[in-house]
């Protein structure tokens, strides 16, 4: 674990994660939930810094059936996915607490939205940088370098700091 950055809290077998665990990311991504042979196996959920989770069946670390839940409550269904998109624009806090009055529109689901910093992008887990291509969160901590398709999202999708 001292190599990786990570924290186990759990149970052993044989000398391997195995059982009712606690796993902590360097990135502080918490996953709660079932080991076995030093992978995720059964019910397990994962807790992300930005408050969303994934709640999932695990086989040998790979994702049987999963949900994932945003920060605020919003949850994603693959299936009938109809968030922000032509048939509904709504964003979820407009559609929990209805639609303010003309002329006071939303331009995230965060209202007032995040100030972005000169030159920066928001893509969602935190502010991107074109120059550098490095996302930090929103506490300034490093997330990820951006490759190139990720930067060519990034800067046709999302909201820019002027």
């Amino acid at each position: 674990m001292e190599y990786t950055g990570s924290e186990y809290i759990g149970e052993y077998v044989d000398g391997r994660m195995e059982g009712k665990a606690e796993y902590i990311l360097p990135t502080e991504t918490r996953y709660v939930g079932e080991m076995k042979d030093g992978m995720f196996h059964g019910e397990g959920t994962l807790y992300f810094p930005s408050g969303s989770r994934y709640d999932a069946i695990w086989e040998k670390g790979l994702v049987v059936k999963g949900t994932y839940t945003f920060a605020d409550g919003l949850q994603y269904d693959g299936e009938n996915w109809h968030y922000c998109d032509s048939y509904d624009r709504r964003f979820y806090t407009e559609i929990c607490n209805g639609l303010k009055p003309a002329g006071i529109s939303q331009l995230t689901n965060m209202d007032p939205p995040r100030k972005i910093p000169k030159g920066c992008y928001d893509c969602g887990d935190g502010f991107y940088n074109p120059v550098t291509r490095i996302i930090k969160d929103y506490k300034s901590r490093f997330l990820r370098n951006a490759d190139d398709d990720e930067h060519e999202w990034i800067i046709r999708t999302c909201r820019k700091g002027w």
